[in-house]
């Protein structure tokens, strides 16, 4: 029975798994490593950190599984998404990787539409506008701002892409995570020449796009000595850590949608077709499923503000947790229990560090809207979980709007491990939640990924559907859900209402 290997390589950490074919985990481990922000709105970090926890995690794992290099019999990689590492024509990097939260890159964004036609000229070539996360303003800043090393640079990788060549030898990427690029001609999932030739870039110096279940390469016999593995071991294109963490969640057929709750929050929706919101407001990506599209939106601070909430505000819970021996999230959710559904016209804005979708405005900020003397801390806790869920209902509704079925909604992240939570998504979505058997996100799907590419199922939907099930069904409330679609259109207005307020303020911060 072979095993597998997910390696998912992270903002703040990179994690390996071994897995069972019959998807069970073995074990897992996570080695961390920094990330530095030279100026303000920069971020970066330095790709030989990936490949040595990537090297260093494996061994872990192999030691804590007691494996023997003749066990693998595959290797799936995963990532954060739009990060841009360049190498030189000896394939050494050139500067520290730029990372998908940098936002240095703005006016790039707007040389892009320009010289694409138009943000709906831009959208119809590659399916998304541009954005400052996202790896074609990237490279466009280094041509604008470090031209030499622009000049010295002979191909640029995705993070997870980086690691696939020091595991290999091979420069090569996959449509899920190539559709974050802005660079894919997302509906014929392969390069956009059309785009390229305005931007006036070089195909060359991106990789071989493959299907994420693809091998794409073997363990060459230098990786598998650092690593203690056997060399010529497959590996599959994996995919970006969304479309990744999509299949580990089993969202590979038309009707199922995953709200994943974590410190930021993604929906996101398989799609058979490629459909496109006209406005930009979701991303259009290929999906990890061969011949696949997903869509998906992301809210910056979801379960991020109740952690900014539990770090600011709630000293006394976090004592008292420390003395019971329990989360203090647990003492947090018990309070917000205690106010009722709406929490008396208290109304919670969770954009702590700007907003992604449906706004698109890094002005953007968080506000309590509505407060008055009844309100305490149970509705003040209460809110904020209403907020961030509110936010994520924002991606729904466009998502439905499209007129992509929402059939069932699959709960992951911390949002998922509360009873509370759960219920509060049930309200608001206005319809059943569940949650599966499998929780361990990206490592895991590319798991999935790496058995079915190496013939263990004949595709990753077969392997979707052998290995994860659901165990819990949460129901909404009629009443809470009627109270939340009274009160949604007015959390919507209220951004509206402040939008230009937002940038006033910004302004004076500047």
């Amino acid at each position: 029975m072979p095993v597998f290997l997910g390696i998912d390589i992270g903002t703040s950490g990179t994690k390996t798994l071994a897995m069972k074919d019959s998807g069970e985990i073995l074990a897992s481990a996570t080695e961390e490593y920094p990330l530095s922000s030279p100026k303000p709105g920069w971020s970066e970090q330095e790709p030989d950190h990936w490949w040595k926890a990537s090297v260093d995690s494996v061994k872990k794992v192999m030691k804590l599984a007691k494996l023997k290099p003749a066990d693998i019999g595959g290797i799936g990689l995963s990532g954060q998404m739009h990060g841009s590492v360049f190498l030189d024509k000896a394939h050494q990097v050139i500067r520290p990787a730029l990372l998908w939260n940098d936002q240095r890159t703005a006016a790039e964004c707007t040389e892009i539409e320009s010289r694409a036609g138009g943000r709906s000229a831009l959208i119809q070539m590659v399916a998304n506008p541009a954005l400052t996360g996202f790896t074609a303003p990237k490279i466009l800043w280094l041509r604008n701002k470090e031209k030499k090393n622009f000049d010295k640079t002979v191909q640029v990788l995705l993070p997870k892409d980086y690691v696939r060549f020091r595991l290999t030898g091979d420069f090569a990427t996959e449509v899920s995570d190539a559709s974050g690029t802005l660079l894919l001609d997302v509906v014929n999932r392969n390069w956009s020449s059309k785009l390229l030739g305005k931007l006036d870039l070089d195909a060359s110096l991106l990789p071989k796009v493959y299907e994420s279940e693809d091998v794409t390469g073997v363990l060459t016999e230098s990786a598998a000595k650092a690593m203690g593995l056997r060399a010529g071991i497959p590996v599959v294109g994996g995919g970006g850590d969304q479309a990744a963490s999509a299949i580990g969640n089993g969202i590979v057929g038309r009707g199922v949608v995953s709200a994943t709750m974590g410190t930021s929050g993604v929906v996101f929706a398989h799609s058979d077709e490629v459909q496109v919101d006209p406005e930009g407001r979701l991303h259009t990506f290929c999906h990890a499923v061969r011949g696949k599209w997903h869509v998906m939106g992301c809210v910056l601070s979801a379960g991020g503000s109740l952690q900014w909430y539990r770090n600011q505000l709630c000293q006394a819970e976090i004592a008292e947790a420390k003395k019971k021996k329990i989360d203090p999230y647990e003492l947090i959710t018990a309070q917000a229990a205690d106010a009722p559904a709406g929490s008396e016209g208290l109304f919670f804005l969770p954009y702590l560090t700007g907003e992604r979708t449906p706004h698109a405005d890094p002005n953007a900020r968080g506000c309590w809207i509505g407060l008055s003397l009844r309100h305490g801390k149970p509705h003040l806790a209460r809110s904020v979980m209403e907020g961030a869920t509110y936010a994520m209902r924002d991606t729904l509704e466009i998502i439905r709007s499209m007129n992509i079925p929402v059939k069932e909604i699959r709960l992951s992240g911390g949002g998922a491990r509360s009873p509370f939570w759960r219920q509060l998504q049930a309200d608001i979505y206005g319809q059943p939640v569940v949650t599966i058997n499998a929780s361990e996100g990206p490592a895991y799907g590319v798991a999935l990924l790496a058995a079915a590419g190496t013939g263990s199922y004949k595709s990753v939907v077969e392997a979707c559907k052998a290995t994860i099930s659901v165990v819990t069904k949460t129901a909404n409330k009629a009443a809470a859900t009627k109270t939340y679609n009274a009160g949604y259109p007015i959390y919507q207005q209220l951004y509206r209402s402040l939008k230009s307020d937002f940038a006033s303020i910004q302004g004076l911060i500047q």
